[in-house]
């Protein structure tokens, strides 16, 4: 496998993964405890969603694939009461979005100047990258809020 290759595979691989945890996760929570938050101060594991969804569409679709996604930022956070499926099929989306774009990069496009409003990061590749490691941070919140609701050790 050429070297972009592999580096597509990984990228696509990590978010399949990703998208794998967050449905084991969400699977005995429901629809009430989706939008509950446990402590004053954070999110619902509902908001979470939202906000991974629109920071996948916003960051990759939209500004690497091109697709004409336009962000409610603020939104994802004041959002609550939708269906546990409809989240996931919106958050399963924007995971496919990401794997079709991922899956087009050549080399020259991962060193390709990158900008979009709220980050520094100045190419492709560093952008999916951040990406990444924006979805694992929230799976890790997600862990201990799933935790703390179903009062799991």
């Amino acid at each position: 496998m050429a070297n972009v290759e592999v580096v597509n595979s990984g990228f696509n691989d990590y978010f399949r993964t990703i998208q794998k945890r967050v449905h084991e996760l969400l699977d005995p929570i429901s629809r009430q405890q989706l939008w509950t938050k446990p402590y004053f101060y954070g999110n619902s594991i509902g908001n979470l969603i939202l906000l991974l969804t629109g920071n996948l569409n916003y960051y990759i679709g939209a500004r690497m694939g091109e697709t004409g996604y336009v962000r409610d930022r603020d939104l994802e956070f004041r959002d609550s009461g939708k269906a546990k499926e409809e989240l996931l099929r919106n958050f399963d989306q924007a995971i496919e979005v990401v794997v079709q774009t991922v899956s087009k990069q050549s080399a020259a496009d991962w060193a390709a100047p990158y900008t979009a409003e709220r980050t520094q990061m100045y190419d492709r590749f560093s952008m999916v990258l951040n990406c990444a490691a924006h979805a694992n941070h929230h799976v890790g919140q997600i862990i201990y809020l799933q935790r703390e609701l179903l009062g799991a050790s």
